[in-house]
C-alpha cells in the first residue's frame, strides 16, 4: 500500500502549479534585475509568510509560528499523535538573492502535500512543512539560527538577543513580522519529529555537468570561521623608512598568500575564503596601523579542518614580523553525515521515477545539518544553471523542480507510514 501511494504522490505533483508558486513568491521583494532581496523578518517576509498561510488556509491546514519565528504547515495525518515528518527550507534572500535558494524547498513541501490532497492519500504521520528563520545569516547572525535553536544547539535567550547592523534585536523582528501576519504560537521552539527533508537546488554545477536529475545528498561538510588581526603603527607613509615600520597590510599581506599556497590541495577539496578584509587607518597617506581579516575553511574532514587551523596559527605567528597578531575563533561546525536509510529512500524512489541520480556532499551548509542532530535526517538536490546562486542569475527550469518534489513526494509518503 505504502509503495502504491508513495507513486500516486509523486504523480500527483503538478509542474506548473510548483512554478507557479515560485513566481507568485518571487514577486514578494523582487528586484530590478530578476532577483529577489527578501531578507530576514523583514517586511517582505512577513509577507511571503501571508501568502504562504492564505493557501494554506485554502486547502485546511494549520498553520503556527514557534517563539524563534520558525512557520509550519501542517497537513494531519490518521494518527494525530505520531511524531511528524517535517520537510521545508527557508524564505530569506541574500540581499542579492535569486528566485530559488531555500524557497524550493518550502514550496516543494507545500506542493507535496497539495499532491497527496489531489490523489486522496492520508498519511499515518502528520507532514508538516517549515519555513526555518534567519537560515541566511545575512541579517542575523548566526545562519540557520531557526533550525538551530529548534535542535537545541544555542539557547532560545540568546539567539532573541542577537541584533542587526541597525540594533534590531531577534525578538523584535520576530514580533513585528507577527503583528504584520498574525499565526497562532507554536511555543517554545522545538518538538518530536519523526524525520525530515528538505529540497534545494544545488549551489554548484555537479548535477548540470552530470546530467543527472537527483542529488542524494550525504551530508554537511564541516566549517570554521576565524577572525586574524594584526596590529602594527601609524606612521608617515613618505617620511618612515620601510625598515623602521611597523606595516600591518603588509604583515596581512604575507599571511593571506601563504595560507592560499598551504592549503592549495590537489583534489582542491579544501575550501578557503578571505571574505573581509579592512584596513585601518584607510589613508593614502598613512602606514597601514591595523588589519582585520576573516578566514573561512570548509572541508568533510574535521581532522583535515584541524590542521588547517594549525597551520594558519603557525602562518600568523610566522608572518607577523615586527608586528603584533592573534587568530581568533568566530563559529563553525562539524561536518554532518545524513542518515543512511533515508538516502536509501531517495536514491530508490529517484529510481522508480526514472530519474538519474547521484549520491553528493553539500559543500554549503543547510538547515538539515541541525535537523539532523534530532531525527533521521536527508537533502534532494536538483540542478542549478551553471551552478550560481546567491545572485539574481539563480535558474532551475520547472521539470527540475517537479522532478525533485515528486522524490520528495514518495519518501514523505513513505516515511510519513513507516513504523
Amino acid at each position: 500500500m505504502t509503495e502504491a501511494a508513495a507513486t500516486a504522490a509523486a504523480n500527483a505533483v503538478r509542474e506548473d502549479r510548483l512554478w507557479a508558486r515560485h513566481m507568485d513568491m518571487a514577486a514578494i521583494g523582487a528586484t530590478g534585475d530578476g532577483g529577489v532581496n527578501r531578507q530576514s523578518l523583514t517586511p517582505t517576509e512577513a509577507e511571503a509568510w501571508a501568502l504562504l498561510a492564505r493557501w494554506a488556509a485554502a486547502r485546511g491546514y494549520a498553520v503556527a509560528a514557534d517563539a524563534v519565528g520558525n512557520l509550519f504547515v501542517r497537513r494531519e495525518g490518521t494518527d494525530p499523535q505520531a511524531r511528524p515528518v517535517l520537510t521545508g527550507s527557508h524564505v530569506d534572500t541574500q540581499p542579492t538573492g535569486g528566485r530559488f535558494d531555500g524557497i524550493y524547498g518550502v514550496l516543494a513541501g507545500f506542493e507535496v502535500l497539495e499532491a497527496l490532497d489531489d490523489a486522496g492519500i492520508r498519511t499515518r504521520r502528520p507532514i508538516e512543512v517549515v519555513s526555518w528563520t534567519n537560515e541566511e545569516g545575512n541579517r542575523f547572525q548566526p545562519g540557520a539560527l531557526g533550525s538551530a535553536v529548534f535542535a537545541g544547539v544555542f539557547p532560545l535567550a540568546d539567539m532573541l538577543a542577537v541584533r542587526d547592523a541597525d540594533g534590531v534585536s531577534v525578538a523584535d523582528a520576530i514580533a513585528d513580522v507577527r503583528r504584520r501576519t498574525p499565526v497562532p504560537s507554536r511555543g517554545t521552539p522545538g518538538f518530536p519529529v519523526d524525520g525530515y527533508v528538505e529540497a534545494h537546488i544545488e549551489q554548484g554545477p555537479r548535477l548540470e555537468a552530470a546530467g543527472r536529475t537527483i542529488g542524494v545528498v550525504t551530508g554537511v561538510q564541516g566549517h570554521r570561521r576565524y577572525a586574524v588581526e594584526v596590529l602594527g603603527e601609524e606612521a608617515h607613509s613618505a617620511a618612515t623608512p620601510r625598515r623602521a615600520r611597523k606595516d600591518a597590510l603588509i604583515a596581512a599581506c604575507a599571511m593571506v598568500t601563504d595560507l592560499a599556497a598551504a592549503l592549495a590541495d590537489e583534489a582542491d577539496t579544501i575550501r578557503l575564503t578571505i571574505g573581509r578584509f579592512r584596513v585601518e587607518p584607510d589613508a593614502p597617506g598613512v602606514v597601514p596601523a591595523r588589519v582585520w581579516f576573516t578566514v573561512n575553511l570548509n572541508h568533510p574532514d574535521d581532522t583535515v579542518l584541524v590542521d588547517c587551523v594549525r597551520r594558519l596559527e603557525a602562518i600568523v605567528e610566522a608572518r607577523k614580523g615586527p608586528c603584533t597578531a592573534s587568530v581568533t575563533y568566530m563559529t563553525g561546525r562539524a561536518p554532518v553525515a545524513f542518515a543512511p536509510r533515508v538516502m536509501d529512500r531517495i536514491r530508490g524512489h529517484a529510481s522508480a521515477l526514472g530519474l538519474a541520480s547521484m549520491d553528493m556532499l553539500s559543500h554549503a551548509g543547510h538547515d538539515a545539518m541541525h535537523i539532523a542532530r534530532v531525527c533521521p535526517t536527508g537533502m534532494i538536490f536538483v540542478p542549478c544553471l551553471k551552478g550560481i546562486s546567491h545572485n539574481p542569475a539563480e535558474s532551475a527550469t520547472p521539470a527540475d523542480l517537479a522532478a525533485g518534489a515528486r522524490v520528495l513526494a514518495a519518501t514523505l509518503v513513505e516515511m510519513a507510514d513507516a513504523d
